[in-house]
């Protein structure tokens, strides 16, 4: 079974930076510069959740540990993990706060990105 990843990141670079890893590591990754891409969770049904903390949706006010906290609340999301990505300095009481299963601080290095994703996909799948 293909290990899937949904990234919702705003900065083409960065977004763009991460689809590569990723897919050079074999996993299968749904990239959106929005958190409408929600909408279609069921349909992508990912092992794990890369999400930016600070958003620039200009459709929207939520930003990333918003949206985290409401996916974890909910019964049908909450066993998604959630990864917290962001420059900010208190990063660690940011994903706590938003409920998330882990953090990755900007800037970061391909190696940190992969064993983060691989923990959390590697746990969800046991």
């Amino acid at each position: 079974m293909a290990r899937k990843v949904l990234l919702i990141e705003d900065d083409k670079d960065i977004r763009d930076t991460i689809v590569y890893a990723l897919e050079e590591e074999g996993i299968a990754v749904t990239a959106s510069e929005s958190a409408r891409i929600l909408k279609s969770l069921t349909e992508i049904n990912p092992d794990l959740i890369l999400l930016d903390n600070w958003l620039t949706d200009w459709k929207s006010d939520v930003n990333g540990q918003q949206i985290s906290k409401q996916l974890k609340s909910e019964p049908a999301t909450a066993h998604i993990p959630v990864v917290i990505v962001s420059a900010v300095s208190n990063i660690q009481e940011v994903a706590k706060a938003a409920l998330a299963d882990g953090y990755l601080k900007k800037p970061f290095e391909l190696t940190s990105l992969l064993a983060i994703v691989n923990k959390h996909i590697k746990a969800k799948e046991e």
